[in-house]
């Protein structure tokens, strides 16, 4: 399908990965962006259409799905990462919150959505994963396991929405240059890159995006033995 008149939904629009979504989608074309936020206030930009929408809230995503009919694209980014390992006090509530906002917010999104890019010719859902999708880091464990089950969702959703025409797309990336990465000393891709490949992927009808090395690199290493992407393991 073709970005350049398209219909688009961005959740967590109003900065980061979602704010970028939206200034590059409106570069190739898009002809109406729908900006997705708990607080609507906070998108600032008067080109696109903010809608009031926290993805962990039913009453809200069912309202969106009704008002914003015509979507032909919906891009879930909307998430959340507490920092929480399994061994964490708060592991079990942190855990519970990144699980209700990464996996059952997308889910319910999706859900709510799907008639609505059926109607609509089929169109594309956009999940943004990680390559923490694939890696587990023990620091932010419980945001790796909700990107992971977020992934098998993707994946399920793929089948599901095959059927009407949906182009089901993941994406999977490293450290980006956003506020959730800001105490994070590292190499960071610009979320604008992200948001081009993403969107070069569609136009493409392809499935997933790999937007760095170090996605492509994991994702690769998959096949091969727990140690290869673990090494203290393979050194025990």
């Amino acid at each position: 399908m073709k970005i350049e008149g398209s219909t688009v939904l961005v959740t967590g629009a109003n900065r980061g990965l979602g704010h970028a979504f939206t200034r590059v989608l409106l570069d190739h074309g898009a002809s109406k962006i729908y900006a997705g936020a708990r607080d609507p206030g906070s998108v600032r930009d008067a080109d696109v259409t903010p809608v009031r929408l926290d993805v962990t809230s039913m009453t809200d995503v069912v309202a969106a799905a009704e008002s914003c009919a015509d979507v032909t694209i919906v891009v879930n980014n909307a998430g959340i990462s507490t920092g929480s390992s399994v061994l964490a006090v708060d592991a079990l509530d942190a855990g519970r919150r990144e699980m209700d906002t990464n996996v059952f917010g997308t889910l319910a999104v999706s859900r709510a959505f799907a008639p609505v890019l059926a109607a609509n010719g089929g169109g594309a859902l956009v999940n943004v994963l990680s390559v923490l999708s694939w890696l587990a880091a023990p620091s932010t464990a419980l945001y790796c396991a909700s990107k992971a089950a977020a992934w098998s969702i993707t994946n399920s959703l793929r089948v599901e929405l095959h059927a009407q025409g949906t182009l089901v797309v993941g994406v999977h990336c490293a450290y980006l240059d956003t506020d959730m990465t800001a105490g994070i000393d590292a190499p960071k891709l610009a979320p604008e890159r992200v948001a081009r490949s993403t969107l070069d992927a569609i136009e493409a009808g392809r499935t997933e995006v790999l937007a760095d090395d170090i996605s492509r690199q994991v994702k690769e290493a998959l096949a091969a033995d727990v140690g290869v992407l673990y090494p203290m393991l393979a050194a025990s």
